[in-house]
């Protein structure tokens, strides 16, 4: 994957730093790299719905945000990715302590950029599940900014 910012970690991190909507759920950056982005949710109970599994809202905002940050490494320092469509499988039901998030771009195009995430929930003693998968395609605009 070829980068255009030398400095898109510094970005990726403003994105997840940033945002006060991300903030507010928890989600941290562990790491990115050129077309990929790995981040985590430890899980409190007001991520939970009223059957005690992780709210698919929640599993849907970490898959879209931390796709938009793996596509994000691949932009230049002038642009900026907005999500115009994305699929989410809910695959299993998502409980544990934490949720993991691996998301990597399958096509980095100019004007569109198409990437995957994939959501797993961890026990707390090694095991851990795929719980779900996005796919998430994703505009390359002007940075407003």
């Amino acid at each position: 994957m070829e980068v255009h910012n030398p400095l898109y970690r510094e970005r990726v991190a403003g994105i997840i730093q940033d945002a006060d909507f991300i903030q507010l759920l928890g989600l941290t950056l562990v790491d990115t790299g050129p077309g990929w982005c790995d981040t985590r949710l430890v899980l409190a109970p007001h991520h939970r719905q009223q059957d005690g599994y992780v709210h698919a809202g929640v599993q849907a905002t970490i898959a879209d945000h931390t796709a938009g940050c793996a596509a994000f490494t691949l932009v230049a320092a002038d642009q900026i990715v907005l999500t115009v469509e994305f699929k989410l499988n809910l695959l299993r039901p998502a409980l544990g302590h934490e949720l993991t998030c691996h998301a990597e771009v399958l096509r980095p195009g100019r004007s569109l950029i198409v990437a995957e995430s994939w959501l797993r929930a961890h026990d707390g003693d090694g095991g851990d599940t795929l719980c779900a998968k996005a796919t998430v395609t994703l505009a390359v605009v002007p940075d407003p900014g």
